[in-house]
C-alpha cells in the first residue's frame, strides 16, 4: 500500500516505527498533491517544496534521538483557509483578505502543531465559508472529488476533496451550516461537528453568543476522527465556554454494543424538507446496517413546528455573520469586494432589534429543551446529510428542488441546522451513491456533549460500511 492511501493512524503508526521517514512522508503527498490539485483545486496557498522537505527532515532527527511531538508526528497536514495560520496567507476566500498573513497562529492550529504536523498549505472555502459550495474570488472552484463537475460541498470543500482524493491523511474543518457534514457526505468522508465548546476556537471576536460554528475533524475512518478530534479538543481560558471534561475520545472506541441501541429516523420531516429522488432511500440502506448491527431504528417526528426552528435560526444567523462583514465595511469601497450572499446577511440584520433577537433565542432555548425530550425515547437521531445531490460546480446555489423554490441562497441544507441549533454533536457518516457515482451521507446526531458516543456508534457503523468507503474517486 503506498504511503498516501494509508490513514492518518496507520501512518503515525508508521512513521513511529520508522517503516519509512517524514520526509518520505512527505514527498509523497506533495507528489500526489502535484498531480491530482491542479484539477480539483482543494488545497491554495503551497508553501514551498524545499522548505516543507526541511521541516520533514528536523522531525526525523527528532525521532532519531527518540523525541516524538505526538500522534501527528511529521504529517502533512493543510488548514482550512477560515483558520489563522502563522506565516501563511490566510484569506477567508475574500479579495480583501488575499495579502493578509496572521502574525500567530489560531488555537487549533497551536494545537495540531503541537502535536507534530507540518502545514503544507491551506484547504479552499467559499468566501467568509458562507453557502455550501466551495468557490471564491481569490483561488476559483474546489470540485467534487467523484465527479470534477459537481460541488464539493463546503465551507470545508477543500479539506473533504484533499482527503477523498489522498492528498492529506485527515483534515480540519469547520461548521456553522453543516460546513463538515456536507463536504463530507458529498466526498464519502467522515466529518463531525462537535458539541460547542469542545474545539475552543480562539481568536475570536466574541467568547460568549458567537456558539453556532464550531471547528472540528474529518477523515477517512472513525479513528483518525477520533484521534484528531483528541489534538483539536481541552479547555482554553480565553473560551470560557469550552469544556474542561476531559473525555479521551480514542480509547475504547469499539467497545460499544449496538444491541438495543435507539434510533430515531426524523427523515424529511414528514414531508416538511423537499428531498431530491433517492437521497431518503440511499440513507435508509445505511440505517439498515445499523439495524444489522441491532439497533432499534424506528421512524421518529421531530414533535414541533419547523419553520418556527428555521425563522429564528436565520435571526441568529445573520446576526452572527453580520458581526463578521461589519468591519470590513467600515470602508465603503469594500461593498464591491463582497459577495451578494454575505451583503444580503449583512443588510438584512441591519434592521434586526435587540428584542428580536433575544425571542429567537428564546425560541432556540425551547427547541433545545424540545430536543431532550427526543433523547428520552432515542438514544441518536439521524437525518439526511443534504436535500440534493452534489450539483454543477457552475452554479451558486439550488434555486428549487423539484420544483419548489429555495427563498435563501442556504434554504436548500435546512436538513443541518437541527443539530447546530440544539447544539448537539454530529456526525456524517457515508451512506452510498446515486446511479451517477454521486455520494451522500446520514447525519448521526447524539445527546447533549455525547461525542464520545457518537464516535462508537459511528465506529461501529464503519464496521460494517466498507463497500461503500472502499469506493474511491475515479480520478480524471
Amino acid at each position: 500500500m503506498s504511503i498516501t492511501e494509508l490513514s492518518a493512524h496507520a501512518l503515525s503508526c508508521a512513521i513511529h516505527a520508522r517503516e519509512f521517514s517524514c520526509r518520505e512522508a512527505m514527498q509523497a503527498c506533495l507528489a500526489r498533491i502535484a498531480d491530482l490539485n491542479p484539477r480539483y483545486n482543494a488545497i491554495v496557498n503551497l508553501q514551498d517544496d524545499d522548505h516543507l522537505l526541511r521541516q520533514a527532515d528536523q522531525r526525523d532527527a527528532q525521532l532519531a534521538r527518540g523525541e516524538s511531538m505526538g500522534w501527528m508526528h511529521g504529517m502533512p497536514q493543510a488548514i482550512k483557509d477560515m483558520a489563522n495560520t502563522a506565516g501563511i496567507v490566510t484569506t477567508l476566500g475574500s479579495p480583501l483578505m488575499r495579502n493578509f498573513v496572521p502574525q500567530h497562529d489560531g488555537l487549533m492550529v497551536q494545537r495540531m502543531k503541537a502535536a507534530g504536523c507540518i502545514v503544507v498549505g491551506k484547504t479552499n472555502t467559499p468566501e467568509f465559508g458562507l453557502g455550501s459550495h466551495t468557490f471564491n474570488e481569490v483561488f476559483g472552484v474546489t470540485r467534487n472529488a467523484y465527479d470534477p463537475a459537481r460541488s464539493a460541498g463546503g465551507s470545508s470543500g477543500g479539506a473533504a476533496v484533499a482527503l477523498a482524493l489522498r492528498l492529506l491523511p485527515v483534515a480540519d474543518g469547520s461548521d456553522f451550516m453543516g460546513s463538515l457534514r456536507n463536504p463530507a457526505g458529498w466526498n464519502n468522508v467522515f466529518g463531525l461537528r462537535p458539541s460547542p465548546g469542545r474545539v475552543p476556537m480562539w481568536p475570536a471576536q466574541d467568547v460568549w453568543v458567537s456558539q453556532l460554528g464550531t471547528e472540528g475533524p474529518m477523515g477517512r475512518s472513525v479513528q483518525d476522527v477520533a484521534r484528531l478530534l483528541a489534538v483539536q479538543a481541552g479547555f482554553d481560558p480565553r473560551a470560557p465556554l469550552s469544556i474542561a471534561d476531559g473525555v479521551d475520545f480514542t480509547a475504547k472506541l469499539g467497545d460499544f454494543d449496538c444491541k438495543g441501541v435507539r434510533i430515531g429516523w426524523l427523515a424529511d420531516l414528514s414531508g416538511y424538507l423537499t428531498m431530491e429522488p433517492g437521497i431518503l432511500a440511499v440513507c435508509e440502506q445505511g440505517l439498515r446496517r445499523l439495524d444489522d448491527l441491532g439497533c432499534a431504528v424506528e421512524p421518529a417526528q421531530l414533535g414541533t413546528p419547523p419553520e418556527k426552528i428555521w425563522q429564528a435560526w436565520l435571526v441568529w444567523r445573520r446576526a452572527l455573520v453580520a458581526a463578521r462583514i461589519a468591519p470590513f465595511l467600515l470602508n465603503p469601497k469594500n461593498r464591491a469586494l463582497i459577495k451578494p450572499e454575505a451583503l444580503w446577511e449583512h443588510d438584512q440584520a441591519r434592521l434586526l432589534s435587540g428584542t428580536e433577537f433575544v425571542s429567537a433565542s428564546v425560541q432556540r432555548s425551547a427547541f433545545y429543551q424540545h430536543m431532550l425530550t427526543l433523547f428520552e425515547t432515542h438514544d441518536f437521531l439521524a437525518l439526511p446529510v443534504a436535500q440534493v445531490w452534489p450539483f454543477d460546480a457552475q452554479q451558486r446555489w439550488p434555486g428549487q428542488i423539484n420544483g419548489v423554490p429555495m427563498d435563501t441562497y442556504h434554504r436548500w441544507m435546512e436538513v443541518v441546522i437541527y443539530a447546530t441549533f440544539a447544539g448537539l454533536p454530529c456526525i456524517s457518516v457515508p451512506v452510498g451513491f446515486d446511479a451517477r457515482g454521486l455520494p451522500m451521507g446520514l447525519q448521526l446526531i447524539g445527546k447533549p456533549r455525547g461525542d464520545f458516543e457518537l464516535l462508537q456508534l459511528a465506529h461501529a457503523y464503519e464496521q460494517v460500511a466498507q463497500d461503500v468507503l472502499a469506493r474511491k474517486p475515479t480520478l480524471v
